[in-house]
Order: C-alpha cells, then sequence, then structure tokens
C-alpha cells in the first residue's frame, strides 16, 4: 500500500505526541469541513438505493451531463484499469503524466498495463505518438499544482478517442479552478473525469466522489463496482453540500485567499512554492530534515520520498495554526 498524507495515527505512534497535540498539514483537505446535516432517521437501517437527487445536484454543479457516484474518486482509479483490461482483453499503452498522484501510476502498473511516466510538458509529444492508448493527467495537479489548458486537455482526448483510447483526468481539486474543468465534455467518447467531494468540502471521511464519462463507461462502470457503494448518509450529505451555493461561494473566497496568504508566508522564508487554493509545494533540498522540524514543532507535513519529492503543506485551520506554523518556519529559517 502507497504512502498518503492524514496518516495522524503513524505521527503519533512514532513521535509518542497525542493526535490532539498535533496540526495537520499533510493533506491537501479544506480545514474547515462542509457542516453536514444529521441523515434522515432511516439512513443507517436501509440499503442506500441509487440517488437521482445527488446525481442531480453533482451534475449542476460540476456542470456535467451525467455523472456516477463512487465511494470516493479512489474507487475510481483502482477499478478503471481493470475494467480496461476487461474491456479490450490486452493490457494497454499508458502514459502518464509526472509527477502525479502515486496512485494513477500504481494502480495502471497492478492491473498489468504499460506505463511510461512523462513530465507534463512532455505529454503533447507523447499523446501524439501512435501507442500511446490511455492518458492520465491531474488538472491542477497533485502535488505539484500545475495545470494544462482545457484546449489541449479535450484536443488529447479527441486524438485518443479516434484510436479507441482514454484519457483520464482527475480534477479532484478543480473546485478553486473551475474555468479549468472539461467535466462538460465528459460526454464524448474517451473523455473521463475524475470529480471528488473531500477536498474543496472537507468531507473526505464522507467517502464521495463522480465519475463523468460517456453513458456505455459509466454502464460498466457502475456494474464492476457493484450495488450499495455509496453509504445513504453519504448520499444525503452529499447532496446538501452541493446544493449549498451560498456556503460555496464563500468558501471559495476564503481558500482563495487563504491559498495566497500560505504561498506569500512561505516566500517570506524563501521557500518557492506551487499548488492551488489548498496546499503548496515544492522541491526542498533537505525534505528529510524539514519533515523532522516541523514535526518537533508538532505540525504534520506530507513528505514524499518518491516521485517528484519535496514538501507539500495544507491549510492551517485557524489562527492559532497560523501562528504555530509561523514559528515553525522561523525556527527552520534560523537552523545553524
Amino acid at each position: 500500500m502507497l504512502e498518503h498524507g492524514g496518516n495522524l495515527n503513524d505521527a503519533a505512534r512514532h513521535y509518542g505526541r497525542p493526535r490532539s497535540e498535533w496540526l495537520d498539514l499533510s493533506t491537501g483537505i479544506n480545514p474547515r469541513p462542509y457542516p453536514a446535516p444529521a441523515p434522515a432517521p432511516d439512513a443507517w437501517h436501509r440499503l442506500p438505493e441509487p440517488s437521482h437527487a445527488l446525481e442531480q445536484a453533482a451534475c449542476a454543479y460540476y456542470g456535467a451531463p451525467r455523472l456516477l457516484a463512487v465511494a470516493g474518486t479512489q474507487a475510481a482509479i483502482q477499478a478503471l484499469p481493470q475494467l480496461r483490461l476487461q474491456q479490450q482483453g490486452r493490457p494497454a499503452q499508458v502514459v502518464v503524466a509526472a509527477p502525479i498522484y502515486a496512485e494513477h501510476a500504481h494502480c495502471w502498473r497492478r492491473a498489468g498495463h504499460a506505463v511510461l511516466e512523462v513530465p507534463y510538458d512532455d505529454l503533447d509529444e507523447a499523446v501524439r505518438e501512435s501507442r500511446c492508448e490511455v492518458l492520465v493527467l491531474c488538472n491542477p495537479n497533485n502535488p505539484t499544482g500545475a495545470m494544462a489548458a482545457p484546449e489541449d486537455v479535450l484536443r488529447w482526448s479527441t486524438l485518443l478517442a479516434a484510436r479507441g483510447g482514454w484519457l483520464v483526468v482527475d480534477e479532484a481539486f478543480g473546485d478553486t479552478v473551475q474555468g479549468h474543468s472539461v467535466a462538460a465534455h465528459s460526454g464524448q467518447p474517451g473523455l473521463i473525469v475524475l470529480r471528488s467531494v473531500g477536498k474543496f468540502f472537507g468531507l473526505a471521511g464522507l467517502r464521495l466522489g463522480f465519475v463523468g464519462a460517456a453513458p456505455a463507461v459509466l454502464e460498466a462502470l457502475a456494474d464492476w463496482l457493484g450495488p450499495w457503494s455509496i453509504s445513504g448518509p453519504a448520499q444525503q450529505i452529499g447532496s446538501a453540500a452541493l446544493c449549498d451555493r451560498p456556503w460555496q461561494a464563500a468558501t471559495l473566497q476564503t481558500l482563495l485567499a487563504e491559498g495566497e496568504r500560505l504561498h506569500a508566508l512561505l516566500a517570506q522564508h524563501g521557500i518557492r512554492a506551487s499548488g492551488t487554493a489548498l496546499f503548496q509545494w515544492w522541491l526542498e533540498p533537505e525534505a528529510q530534515a524539514f519533515h523532522e522540524s516541523m514535526a518537533r514543532a508538532g505540525i504534520w507535513v506530507r513528505l514524499f520520498t518518491r516521485g517528484a519529492g519535496g514538501i507539500r503543506l495544507g491549510l492551517p485551520p485557524d489562527e492559532a495554526g497560523w501562528s504555530r506554523l509561523q514559528d515553525a518556519l522561523n525556527t527552520w529559517s534560523q537552523r545553524g
């Protein structure tokens, strides 16, 4: 199993500091989640039937023609390589943008596909290669925040579809840059778009995401994942969050401002970072030492030991958290 952020139990165990004393900045999740309403009294009792209200709310929010609810986008990331293998009867030639959320390349390789990791700047050339059958990228990218222009994504999708291929674009962090989303085009052949409720809405524990694709792909994916994949409470809470326009608008403004604040704070300490409104990342030459310095201050950050390498920081939840981070960065800057 690959290593991920949010592993606060590991931090508490390793450093002997209780969970309650940690400031967890190791994920790119909104630190102030949507105030989830209490589910209906029978939500825990009944088997969860498919929710048309949830699908309609998601289509309206993401601007997609049709969506399939999944138990977090991780469920789709794991299923799509298996589904492709089942449909084609052979492994595919897969290009994965690099660096990227590590589960993408891992899951395609585990299913037996031939995976080539290609830098973002070289994707256009890679797609034009006739051997490329599947392209996978995050937009915006996790962890670097790099973005491909929507017109490029759609052009690549058209090229791949002409040869029976897929373009899988993970827009898990796309809520703060909706102008870059291609979800509205996800009904066209070969384009598969992943969206997450966990990041912007801060509801990672809900395990709810969506896949936009052509109807035949969604039907095959639904059959692969099986019945009752989304709990009743998740359906009800997700519907409420996706319909709450005032909360969404206020949260967007707050996250955009705090993303800029985090970027500026790091710059004050000589750190040239990139990212999104929800996180910042940089290639830290002393990444292991930085991670250790933050941990000694009770701040858990994301250390990348493979792929892109470097450090990723999420947003503090409050002013006390910002102050702790400022103090820890001061300590780091003044070392030696």
